[in-house]
């Protein structure tokens, strides 16, 4: 077995996270329940890649995600910074022993369970468990969810929750790199989370890597680039995928021309400064879900956080299966997957060859059109668009390298495809394709499609049957809800696809632009910005060099030496 850490950084990575792992625990759920469908009871992933077994201090056996989460102090909602398996209620302060004068204690009310936690967690005082229903839980989260924990319905490990604390203003201030880089660097809350780090690094036996999710938006890109210096000195030879992730919120605060240069600016040196730190670097978050070509079968609010993040939990945890395929060996076959791989193989595939370019682009199919015989119904390819912002459509790129994961595919009648079915329609894709062939594809397939858990938000469209299958649009489906949910739809198919290709240019190119039009020409009106979020003259030009050879590795014929600002 080979272990993967993870990482969740920021309010929208939380969010994003907490429905990954939901996945993860409906799943094993599927596996232990006698009246799932067999493709849950032969899903054949070992899930002890992302988890960890334990017990309590009372003995009882537990088994929980590796992972650790930052966000703000008051961030976790009604659950305890210390989980819900090892209930530790440590005994009320005496006071400070050389004061004598009168104390007294403020403490804020606790926050309300909703009724899914309330439900979850058997609080029956107030309520009969018996009377919640399905559909009240799934409206209350509709209309009610604040925080990450409030959909959450996994245990979490003591070491996992961290808030960081002292930030004494409004986290609409938490909002550029240098904030962000301060508050971790200059105490000892950076020291905390390493050690955190380093208690589930030294039980793992062969860590495969890091799957990092950081809310780029704001300050939290600069605390992750401070953790990430970290496991470059500590851990130097694990892999890092980084996932910079950002809500469609964050677009709608942009209101004046000094927010938006501020935010220019924040977008250039958080991008150069995460991508030097990592492997390979995946820039998810669009402006607008809902108006996105990937939402052809969705019905997403924007506004939002916890209809977003679903869309890309899902894709993120569709490319994360393959890290956790049980690997056959080289004449086992098997007929429930295939194209297993570990994350430093995924990384030296996309990164490590050619003109090693570190920035790929995230797709998804959601759902994938289904199958007749052994060829797709509509494009598969022309299905897959892009969850990665700033992105060029329709290039023809024929060094691009590209690594698909698709699972739980379907053909006519809900009928399930087989693996070997799957791999020769998409081969056939590739071949009867009119854009360009990339020059180097993997494709991993499993049988196992992704699970809706209760607490997932209604946001599909009435065109998604009970299985995920694609309907016609009838009299009868036109008249049913034009949302459908966890109590409608009960798995649906995914497909995804990682990309090393030149379509990543304007987004790299638009960074660069920004760092040399405010931050490094003569008299640019950043520059006092930069100065206040603690960058030198020789640290901004290092900056623009970075993003320029990021450009080149992309595109060598275009000369992007720094005296040919525009």
């Amino acid at each position: 077995m080979k272990e993967l850490v993870t990482f969740q950084v920021g309010s929208y990575a939380n969010f994003i996270g907490s429905h990954f792992w939901n996945f993860q625990d409906e799943l094993l759920g599927l596996l232990e329940d006698p009246q799932a469908h067999l493709v849950f009871k032969n899903q054949n992933l070992d899930m002890d890649v992302l988890y960890r077994t334990g017990e309590t201090q009372q003995g009882i056996p537990t088994y929980t995600p590796r992972l650790i989460s930052v966000d703000f102090q008051g961030s976790l909602g009604s659950m305890s910074s210390r989980g819900t398996l090892y209930n530790h209620n440590p005994s009320p302060s005496s006071g400070v022993a050389t004061w004598t004068g009168n104390v007294s204690t403020q403490a804020s009310e606790p926050h309300k369970k909703n009724l899914f936690l309330q439900r979850l967690y058997d609080e029956g005082q107030e309520i009969n468990e018996s009377e919640i229903l399905d559909t009240d839980v799934v409206k209350s989260l509709e209309d009610g969810v604040q925080y990450w924990t409030d959909f959450s319905k996994v245990h979490y490990h003591p070491q996992s929750l961290f808030e960081l604390n002292g930030l004494w203003m409004d986290p609409k201030e938490f909002n550029n790199y240098g904030i962000g880089r301060n508050t971790v660097s200059e105490g000892l809350q950076g020291d905390e989370i390493n050690e955190r780090l380093r208690f589930f690094m030294e039980e793992c036996d062969h860590v495969q890597g890091i799957q990092f999710m950081v809310d780029d938006s704001g300050g939290f890109s600069g605390v992750a680039a401070s953790l990430l210096e970290n496991i470059a000195d500590e851990y130097t030879n694990v892999p890092v995928l980084l996932f910079s992730v950002r809500s469609p919120n964050y677009y709608n605060t942009l209101t004046s021309r000094k927010l938006s240069i501020t935010s220019n600016l924040h977008d250039a040196v958080s991008f150069s400064a995460l991508s030097s730190l990592c492997k390979l670097i995946v820039p998810v978050g669009l402006p607008s879900l809902n108006e996105s070509r990937v939402s052809q079968y969705l019905n997403v609010e924007d506004v939002k956080l916890y209809q977003s993040s679903a869309v890309y939990a899902s894709a993120i945890h569709s490319i994360n299966l393959p890290f956790r395929m049980k690997k056959m060996g080289p004449t086992g076959e098997s007929s429930n997957e295939s194209g297993a791989m570990d994350l430093y193989e995924c990384i030296q595939m996309l990164a490590g060859q050619g003109r090693q370019n570190t920035v790929a682009i995230l797709d998804a199919a959601m759902p994938p059109p289904s199958m007749t015989g052994k060829r797709f119904q509509q494009p598969l390819l022309g299905n897959l668009h892009p969850l990665t912002p700033e992105t060029a459509h329709d290039v023809d790129d024929s060094q691009a390298i590209e690594t698909m994961i698709l699972h739980g595919a379907l053909g006519a009648g809900e009928k399930e495809v087989s693996v070997s079915e799957v791999r020769e329609a998409v081969e056939a894709e590739y071949e009867n394709t009119s854009s360009t062939r990339p020059r180097f594809s993997h494709l991993s397939v499993s049988r196992c499609p992704l699970p809706i858990p209760l607490p997932f938000p209604s946001i599909f469209n009435n065109l998604v049957g009970r299985r995920g299958d694609l309907l016609s649009n009838s009299p009868t489906v036109s008249e049913s809800p034009s949302r459908r949910g966890p109590l409608d739809v009960h798995s649906i198919p995914m497909a995804a696809r990682l990309r090393s290709t030149t379509a990543v240019l304007p987004f790299v190119e638009n960074r660069l632009g920004y760092i040399r039009k405010f931050g490094i020409e003569r008299g640019s009106i950043g520059a006092s910005v930069l100065t206040s979020w603690g960058f030198g003259r020789e640290e901004i030009e290092d900056i623009g060099e970075n993003l320029s050879k990021m450009v080149l590795a992309l595109n060598p014929q275009q000369d992007y030496s720094s005296d040919d600002s525009d």
